[in-house]
């Protein structure tokens, strides 16, 4: 099942369009990526899992366009993005 977005963005304010847009526009990819990969898994045709497979790693690279757009227009996000990582160190050593 697809994602829905989590907000009415005709109720977001002008000065926060952008970056709810961005954030809607990942949930899409992710949820693309999830759906071609769960259907490559469920395929026995390597052809077709191959593209599938390809596809998703498409909409991988439209996350990370996406993401790079956010975090230039919102410095928190960067920060708790970064303070996220550091967790994660601390947490498993990863």
């Amino acid at each position: 099942m697809l994602s829905k977005i989590p907000i009415n963005l005709e109720k977001v304010e002008k000065k926060n369009i952008d970056t709810e847009i961005l954030r809607a526009a990942i949930i899409a990819e992710l949820d693309a990526v999830n759906l071609y990969e769960q259907m490559a898994s469920l395929t026995e045709d390597k052809n077709l899992k191959a593209i599938l497979m390809d596809v998703a790693k498409e909409e991988k690279t439209h996350v990370g366009e996406f993401q790079t757009l956010l975090l230039n227009r919102d410095k928190q996000q960067t920060e708790e993005l970064k303070a996220g990582k550091e967790e994660i160190k601390e947490e498993v050593g990863e």
